[in-house]
């Protein structure tokens, strides 16, 4: 090939070892999302494998067994391409210094990356050298690297086993209100402890954005149990922060409620977004929750078994669930169809039948028409703007933010379908 083109290939070449660099340097070692094509594309590639691999697999517990290699199928693919593209970015470089064609280039870059080389002169020798020094540290790096990793994932995995005692396994969230009530039958309740266990979880929530966001594969990392993960484990905590906060509104703790709610929030958003997945800054509170009025009713049933003190009646409790959970379903949803843990979120049906009941008016088991505008004007803008920095307070200054103001249409709306759900139960 003339020379021109070989010089053309050689800036190609400078290119892909500038591009790995990057990308290595970006994922291994600055502490921020710092994305790349080839990190995008080998996550890409290993997720879509182990889908079709799973995908006509019926059996839960099996299905989590080969989707527990995924994450190191992610770090080791993602260490080859890097490693491939320094080989070809360096052959391309070496190719106007050698006498021969391209494969003589990749001839001597081959074992410049991956050992001894045969190169001649100040070029060949040269740039062998920084292909072997280069393939050194990227593996070294990805050596370090693993550390961390395992660092971070023990942190978070403790916190979740812990939930397990009092959430069960899978975690659910009014599961961890029922039991922290009982107190394992020790007659006095813990209720107290929720405050500690919302700051607690909110701190969680903090740390695992900012992990998992800047070491992606940290999110395919699963539990060591089929049925648990870290997805569901916070989805259990929101939800039943969501339910205290709905159901007895003078005896929650608040304020570490709705701090929690905020953080397990951003921590599902960023996640998600970390991944590619497009998640709107502001929820859209018309769009309601996927969690149908029965399965509330079956919640709120498990609660009462242990007399856990409800304030509110459920129909009344509903609107502002819904505007609670309508903040973070969305991306919880998400990040959970991404990294499909054998337990699906939400809020599952026990054993035992519902509550008897029936759904308020246009709540039953879709979007409902009601509580579109009462989450709009209450609990579901109560979590503020996401790219607001400011304290939870109501959407708007001395309303009440679960209510509609008496005499506008929505509060008629509301009471309307209250009173028809009061007349069904």
């Amino acid at each position: 090939m003339p020379l021109v083109g070989r010089d053309i290939a050689a800036v190609i070449g400078a290119l892909l070892v500038i591009t790995g660099a990057r990308s290595v340097i970006g994922t291994i070692i600055v502490p921020r999302p710092v994305g790349s094509w080839l990190t995008r594309w080998v996550d890409r590639i290993v997720n879509g494998v182990y889908h079709v691999a799973t995908a006509p697999i019926t059996d839960h517990k099996r299905r989590d067994r080969i989707l527990a290699g995924q994450a190191a199928a992610i770090l080791l693919v993602q260490l080859i391409g890097w490693l491939a593209i320094f080989y070809v970015g360096f052959s391309l470089l070496l190719w106007p210094f050698v006498p021969g064609g391209i494969a003589e280039a990749f001839n001597t870059a081959g074992p410049a990356v991956f050992g001894p080389n045969p190169a001649l002169g100040a070029a060949q020798k040269t740039l062998a050298d920084l292909a072997a020094i280069t393939a050194l540290i990227t593996l070294t790096l990805q050596i370090a690297y693993l550390p961390t990793l395992y660092s971070e994932f023990n942190r978070r995995e403790t916190e979740v086993a812990l939930l397990n005692a009092r959430a069960g396994v899978p975690s659910w969230g009014p599961e961890l209100l029922a039991r922290t009530h009982y107190a394992l039958g020790s007659g006095m309740s813990t209720i107290d402890t929720l405050p500690d266990l919302y700051q607690a979880w909110e701190r969680w929530a903090a740390d695992v954005t900012e992990s998992h966001t800047t070491y992606l594969p940290l999110v395919r990392f699963r539990s060591p149990r089929p049925l648990s993960s870290w997805v569901t484990a916070l989805l259990a905590v929101l939800d039943s922060a969501a339910l205290f906060l709905a159901l007895s509104p003078q005896a929650a703790p608040v304020v570490p409620a709705r701090l929690c709610l905020r953080s397990g929030f951003l921590c599902f958003r960023e996640v998600a977004r970390a991944m590619d997945i497009e998640i709107p800054a502001e929820p859209d509170p018309s769009a309601g929750i996927s969690v149908s009025y029965e399965e509330f009713l079956d919640a709120i049933a498990r609660m009462r078994k242990v007399n856990f003190p409800i304030e509110r009646d459920p129909a009344d409790a509903w609107p502002d669930f819904v505007g609670w959970r309508v903040n973070y379903e969305q991306a919880a949803y998400a990040v959970a169809l991404a990294v499909r843990p054998a337990a699906p979120p939400g809020l599952p049906h026990r054993p035992d039948p519902p509550a008897g009941g029936e759904a308020p008016e246009g709540t039953g088991g879709e979007a409902a028409e009601g509580t579109g505008p009462a989450a709009s004007e209450g609990a579901g803008q109560a979590l503020g703007s996401v790219d607001r920095h400011e304290a939870i307070r109501p959407a708007r200054p001395g309303r009440d933010p679960g209510r509609a103001e008496p005499g506008d249409p929505l509060r008629r709306r509301v009471d309307r379908e209250r009173q028809v759900g009061q007349a069904a139960l």
